[in-house]
């Protein structure tokens, strides 16, 4: 069986590819869980191994390691094969999972939780590859609800996972509970899984992969230090910015000249992944904005406790899953180009409502706005990631599988620090004018928005004083949705440049007895408007 470019497909047994889909569906489980369990466990953490100044780096250790990740992942996999790099990657996971549930200090928990990460960029990107090598469009539309559903399991169980873990046992057990889990997802592929052997010995692009590493990092370790415009711009981060850029204009001139580039810049030529990276950069910068800033909108601004803030985001995790069902069914009849915009301009109203809302808005339409959020981010990445993967060859899909994850990651980091900097400005100014409207002692006090969030910090400061900072929150995260609002339009702007797929074409697609031949004729529309202009050439 051969897919659009003439490569082969891997034609597996039913039995073979359900397997191989169970292994991916648990492979995703493990990182969709690590990244709800924990923060249920910091508090205890923190009592046991103390550092409570570098709490925020147990997170961010992770973040940026699979971050900086997932592009070489992904072009290892296409020069290696899929399953030794995903059993690889669950390896070195689960190596940091021991590590880090048997650390003594905090130090030590930030540098296992780094290697945890570095395996964790291997999970996802490399799951979806999988998926795009075994099924065809049709069916990976109509299976994405699965895998939806694996996170909005995952953000539901995850909380009370680590609550009970950590109250009946021990909070080192948050990080041991992964050893099944990874064990069984590693034995399902090396099973099931059954690749072509390779006979080349590849030629691997060092010299791109630790440049690219070291660009990476720089960028991210300088957006995960700067909590306003003010930290941004101080003189390490600026260095740190200096020098990402430097490496990165290194990193494109080694690609140029690599035989086997970490990421083929020639990728970009191709109109569906440029814009589709463009897009999903600027996705994940209303995704992680929302995220972030939707609990400290609940609990800030209208005094709810940190479980219900948490809580907010299951309308829009919920959405998502629902959404991704409806629309991996609804695509194949539309095509990609209607569905992603239709996709961003939900998103675009969503945020723009949002922006609207005060302390008092009823929760109901705070519920139903999240929904509408979710609904819109589903559409918008769904389509995007079977765009990417339709539009290259197999020898490509797990690099530009990657590029989707990884531009998504680092729209996400940019995106929480500029609205980070935005929310603390914007606070800022508000709280020193209503401290000089108060008395003399709150006059002299420094306030920002934990005080909100913290009783004890709330000691000293009367009731309308108190009323008045929320309101300004309120106000200040009002701003930083007004950008999750621009974030949106952009990608909405964006993706109008995606190649015209017809609905029709998609809907003969779906028809066809052969889903194969039904790709073909899809594949075969985007081929023609992205090859160069022939006297017959037809848009």
């Amino acid at each position: 069986m051969s897919d659009d470019f003439g490569n082969d497909i891997l034609d597996l047994s039913p039995r073979r590819r359900w397997a191989v889909t169970a292994g991916v569906m648990t492979g995703m489980f493990l990182a969709a869980l690590e990244a709800t369990v924990i923060a249920t466990a910091m508090p205890t953490v923190i009592a046991s191994v103390g550092g409570m100044n570098h709490y925020s780096w147990v997170f961010s250790a992770y973040l940026l390691a699979a971050t900086v990740t997932v592009p070489i992942w992904g072009k290892l996999s296409d020069l290696y094969g899929r399953r030794p790099l995903y059993q690889i990657g669950i390896g070195i996971f689960l190596i940091g999972s021991v590590l880090s549930g048997v650390s003594q200090t905090m130090n030590q928990l930030i540098v296992f939780r780094a290697i945890q990460g570095i395996g964790a960029g291997a999970l996802v990107p490399l799951g979806m590859t999988i998926v795009g090598d075994i099924y065809t469009i049709r069916e990976r539309a109509r299976m994405q609800g699965f895998f939806s559903g694996v996170w909005g399991v995952a953000s539901v169980i995850g909380p009370l996972l680590g609550g009970f873990l950590t109250d009946q046992l021990n909070w080192r057990w948050v990080f041991f509970i992964n050893l099944p889990v990874g064990l069984a997802a590693a034995v399902i592929m090396g099973i099931a899984l059954r690749e072509p052997k390779r006979t080349t010995r590849p030629d691997i692009d060092y010299a791109g992969a630790l440049t690219l590493t070291a660009s990476v990092t720089m960028l991210m370790l300088a957006l995960v230090e700067a909590a306003s415009l003010d930290e941004l711009l101080r003189g390490r981060n600026i260095a740190l910015l200096g020098g990402s850029l430097i490496l990165g204009a290194i990193f494109i001139r080694i690609e140029r000249r690599a035989s086997e580039p970490i990421v083929p810049l020639d990728l970009f030529r191709n109109r569906v992944v440029s814009v589709t990276v463009i897009a999903a950069f600027l996705a994940g910068i209303a995704m992680f904005g929302a995220i972030t800033y939707v609990p400290l909108f609940a609990q800030g601004g209208r005094g709810v406790s940190a479980t219900d803030a948490g809580s907010m985001l299951t309308p829009l995790m919920l959405s998502w899953v629902i959404m991704s069902i409806i629309g991996g069914r609804l695509l194949l009849r539309i095509g990609f180009k209607p569905m992603v915009i239709t996709g961003f301009a939900i998103l675009a109203v969503s945020f723009v409502i949002f922006s609207t809302f005060d302390a008092a808005t009823p929760r109901l339409w705070l519920v139903l706005d999240l929904c509408l959020m979710g609904s819109g981010l589903s559409l918008a990445m769904l389509t995007m990631l079977l765009a990417i993967q339709q539009s290259v060859p197999r020898a490509q899909l797990g690099i530009t599988t990657s590029l989707n994850q990884f531009s998504r990651s680092i729209g996400g980091a940019v995106g929480v620090a500029v609205m980070g900097a935005i929310l603390t400005a914007s606070f800022h100014t508000a709280s020193v004018r209503i401290a000089l409207a108060s008395t003399p002692a709150m006059q002299t006090r420094s306030i920002d928005a934990e005080v909100l969030i913290n009783p004890a910090a709330q000691v000293g400061i009367d009731t309308a004083t108190l009323g008045a900072l929320r309101t300004a929150l309120v106000d200040s995260i009002r701003n930083v949705f007004h950008a999750g609002a621009v974030a949106s339009v952009l990608g909405l702007i964006t993706c109008f440049w995606l190649p015209n797929l017809s609905a029709s074409a998609a809907a003969r697609a779906e028809r066809q007895p052969d889903p194969d031949c039904g790709e073909q004729m899809l594949m075969a529309e985007i081929t023609m408007i992205d090859a160069p202009h022939e006297p017959n050439a037809v848009e």
